[in-house]
């Protein structure tokens, strides 16, 4: 296996296929492998264009119970996602860390006496373990305080937490491929034939063209948007109305506060947007959430969005932002259960798994949230537990994700030992390294004894030893997947720099296996 986890262990033969195909490396689909490699199935996942291109990486960046649901009476998704937020605590807190949030109250808005009792609510239906309960504050003897228009009197504090999203779909994958999974990025499902045994799978190197026949005992379509058209490549299905598209859209601006606390504020259409420091010196502003049937590829804010964030911001906070503020922008598109409901905000976030057994297994992923991608994982491993034989159990909830081998009540001792451990190195940077890559640390920084060591620095404390890592280890191949999937360190390099890394990148990219020698033994 090479450091990317292309094995040996995928099959071009009818005879010995794998057990599973995943088609879709977003954070259901990396999660997927990783459950299924764990529970000592062969495993490959084919993903058209980098880990986490589109709708894993264009989140808020939370791990939430979602408050907003329990007013649409969605009490068993709360209670799913709260108790997925301390699993996923527990096994990745150096990507996953609590946040505090304040969500002003406003008397024209929700009454008192209902955020009270959502709060109640969601401190207690999900099992809360290692985060403090919420609790009403006034603002004017609040850190958060000052920053908000002197009608907001009264606020009420409560506790979520935040995840590097893309980093989570980056990690599930590494698991899996150290599990024995075969990870094939830049490669397109183009067809799909099924036997009573087997599926045939035609696969095509999006970066030399060449293609190669797989076989596999069931195929799990995990392509989120593409859901739809992923099984069309079977056969015609109804695939398309079970899912509605859902765009949403973020915009970073420079950073609105010193404080540590988050905001959450509430909107006149009944919707919440958020507030949340981002990368250090900057604020993260969103989301929106609106019907989306353009093409997926080129999703893009719009200046109607952009207007809405800021018409809530501007509403809640003392200093005026304006588009001119913008940092930078991102926008994704959900691939939510479509619940017909006329409301786009009312849809469920709640999944939907639909098994077609009508010979060798389909199962497409409708729907769903980061915060549940492990339990959906699992799902979806237990449905096709007896097509392949395993009757391993359920096991992700208590193994770490790579590098999160830590207490998570425990990370500033571990970030203590790590400053001992390289004194050399700046406080900024080692802390952006501990909270990337955790134990992990280690391989990175290996025989490194001074600033030296790290080689190139292309800007924004990006250096070739954190590059030469993500390409070698965790499948990126341009400078747009270091930037702003892997990292956000595209935030601080200028447009040279940035095409100093890509230049530096093609330079050192290491030699791609060909596409048939990755399907042979």
């Amino acid at each position: 296996m090479n450091g990317n986890g292309e094995s040996s262990r995928a099959y071009a033969s009818p005879e010995e296929p794998p057990d599973l195909l995943v088609i879709g490396g977003g954070v259901n689909g990396s999660g997927v492998a990783r459950d299924a490699a764990g529970r000592g199935l062969s495993v490959v996942l084919c993903e058209k264009e980098d880990l986490a291109a589109h709708t894993s990486s264009s989140s808020t960046k939370l791990i939430h119970g979602g408050l907003r649901y329990l007013e649409h009476f969605d009490f068993l998704l709360v209670r799913s996602s709260l108790k997925e937020r301390e699993a996923l605590l527990k096994i990745a807190p150096h990507i996953i860390w609590p946040l505090r949030f304040i969500l002003p109250y406003d008397k024209r808005l929700r009454p008192r006496w209902l955020l009270r009792l959502g709060l109640f609510i969601y401190d207690h239906i999900g099992g809360r373990k290692r985060l403090p309960k919420s609790h009403s504050v006034k603002l004017a003897h609040h850190d958060s305080g000052p920053l908000l228009k002197p009608q907001f009197v009264d606020a009420f504090e409560y506790s979520d937490c935040w995840v590097q999203d893309a980093r989570l779909v980056v990690l599930n994958a590494r698991d899996a491929a150290d599990r024995g999974a075969t990870i094939l990025t830049r490669t397109r499902c183009n067809a799909l034939k099924r036997t009573d045994a087997t599926w045939e799978v035609t696969l095509v190197d999006e970066v030399s063209g060449e293609s190669a026949t797989l076989y596999a005992r069931a195929v799990v379509n995990a392509s989120g948007p593409w859901v739809g058209e992923t099984t069309r490549l079977h056969k015609e299905s109804e695939a398309e109305g079970k899912v509605r598209l859902v765009k949403g859209s973020h915009v970073v601006v420079p950073k609105l506060f010193e404080h540590g606390y988050s905001y959450i504020l509430q909107h006149t259409d009944g919707r919440v947007l958020f507030a949340i420091p981002f990368e250090g010196d900057f604020t993260l502003l969103g989301t929106t959430d609106i019907d989306f049937q353009g093409d997926i590829e080129k999703v893009a804010i719009d200046r109607a969005e952009i207007d809405y964030i800021f018409d809530a911001i501007n509403y809640y906070f003392r200093i005026p932002l304006n588009p001119a503020d913008i940092v930078w922008s991102y926008s994704g598109v959900r691939s939510l259960f479509n619940d017909e409901s006329k409301n786009v905000s009312k849809v469920t976030r709640d999944y939907q798994l639909q098994l077609d057994e009508d010979g060798a297994p389909l199962l497409s992923v409708f729907g769903g949230k980061i915060t549940t991608y492990r339990k959906l994982s699992e799902q979806v491993i237990d449905l096709l537990a007896k097509h392949l034989g395993t009757r391993q159990p359920p096991w992700t909830a208590q193994r770490p994700l790579p590098g999160g081998d830590i207490d998570a009540a425990d990370f500033d001792r571990f970030l203590a030992a790590c400053r001992q451990r390289y004194p050399w190195m700046e406080t900024q940077l080692l802390d952006d390294y501990a909270r990337n890559y955790g134990t992990r640390i280690a391989q990175i920084l290996q025989q490194c004894r001074s600033k030296d060591d790290l080689g190139e620095h292309f800007g924004g404390g990006l250096y070739a030893r954190e590059v030469h890592h993500l390409m070698t280890q965790e499948w990126a191949m341009t400078g747009e997947d270091v930037l702003w999937r892997s990292t956000k360190k595209g935030l601080r390099l200028t447009a040279e720099q940035a095409q100093q890394l890509e230049q530096w990148m093609n330079e050192h990219r290491p030699a791609r296996a060909s596409l048939q020698r990755a399907m042979s033994r």
